[in-house]
């Protein structure tokens, strides 16, 4: 008997696991819906279900261009952007958008985002997924700090967490990898800003160059 209940209780816990991990389909540039658009090159595209519904997010980076309004050719920009849809049988809502970017920069420019950071999680198991992506901004002319991001959202909530990567300056000594959390991570669960600090250390000595 007791054997039987231990068994009961595994396999329900199996079952909660289960419906808490969220299944993502990533999607080329030709599986995407018709009537999504988006500037730049195509960095993710994923699909998912969860409590709100069909999810789809798509992030992409613009290359390097004269900045349209620069006083001359020497100025350039460069811009990133993600998107967020839910999919209906008949319709596509799109219920927020990302964009950031260097313009006017005379220097070294990045708008990039940093690989392998993107990430779908449901860390507080309310059916609703947390979306994040991390991306650095800089336009310099030596090995200085860039500004670094981690935006995410839950539904439609944004969270941002902001500061500076840590760049080696020579013999071994790093500037650099402060951060401060919105008021939306302060007043969030712990285990999301948890989940932030562990993004951010994991990837605070990345490069843009």
């Amino acid at each position: 008997m007791k054997k039987l209940i231990y068994l009961f209780f595994a396999l329900n816990s199996l079952a909660v696991s289960a419906q808490e991990k969220i299944k993502l389909t990533n999607l080329t540039k030709s599986e995407l819906p018709k009537g999504i658009s988006y500037k730049g090159n195509l960095k993710e595209a994923v699909r998912w279900t969860d409590e709100s519904g069909v999810n789809l997010v798509i992030t992409c980076e613009t290359e390097e261009a004269v900045s349209i309004t620069a006083p001359s050719e020497d100025y350039w920009e460069k811009y990133l952007f993600a998107h967020h849809y839910l999919l209906f049988e008949d319709s596509i809502r799109q219920t927020w958008k990302v964009t950031d970017y260097i313009k006017e920069c005379p220097l070294d420019i990045a708008a990039d985002f940093v690989k392998n950071t993107f990430q779908v999680t449901d860390l507080d198991k309310d059916g609703i997924a947390e979306v994040w992506m991390m991306y650095l901004l800089t336009c310099t002319g030596d090995v200085s700090p860039a500004a670094m991001k981690i935006i995410m959202y839950e539904g439609t909530q944004k969270h941002a967490m902001r500061g500076e990567n840590k760049v080696d300056i020579g013999n071994g000594e790093f500037v650099g990898g402060d951060y401060k959390f919105d008021k939306a991570f302060n007043q969030a669960p712990v285990a999301f800003r948890d989940f932030a600090m562990k993004l951010w250390n994991a990837n605070v000595k990345a490069k843009w160059y």
